[in-house]
């Protein structure tokens, strides 16, 4: 994506998902030395962040789901058929990739993948760490496009995890 094309479909206050930071606010372009940057604000630990223009699609950044895709999502986390691993090595390297995906729909199979086996066992720390930050990004999202604060949105999410 060139800076024109990502200039044109980024506004200046416009809430971006970064994979790494989650729900971004745009701020605007910086150049430095040579390279364009989209200036983003993370809205989880208010620090500034600047995604290289050049390849800002392949590090995770994206706008908004849309309301189908975040009603998608949360039908995923009720699907008890997706499978879970014994083997922590291949479930940890397994989410990971989801997670690197950026998408919502494989936020939700992690969280449903983590959340359903900790039910059996505790969680290894870096599958909680892993667990924590895509229950996070979940519901950040799903609250932006739902239009629904996060205590009423964890109920929601909460309860298609125990397929209530």
């Amino acid at each position: 994506m060139t800076y024109t094309e990502l200039s044109k479909n980024f506004d200046v206050g416009e809430l971006a998902i970064y994979r790494t930071y989650g729900l971004c606010t745009v701020e605007g372009m910086e150049e430095m030395n040579g390279l364009e940057y989209l200036r983003l604000h993370s809205n989880e630990d208010d620090s500034a962040v600047l995604v290289p223009l050049t390849n800002a699609e392949e590090l995770g950044l994206r706008h908004l789901s849309s309301k189908d895709t975040v009603e998608k999502a949360l039908t995923i986390l009720s699907d008890s058929s997706l499978p879970v691993r014994e083997d922590w090595k291949q479930r940890l390297n397994e989410n990971k990739s989801l997670m690197k995906t950026g998408t919502l729909d494989s936020v939700a199979k992690v969280v449903n993948c983590l959340y359903r086996r900790s039910k059996v066992k505790a969680l290894p720390a870096m599958e909680k760490k892993i667990y924590e930050s895509a229950l996070s990004l979940l519901l950040e999202e799903a609250c932006i496009v739902l239009g629904k604060d996060n205590r009423e949105m964890r109920k929601i999410v909460f309860s298609r995890l125990e397929n209530v």
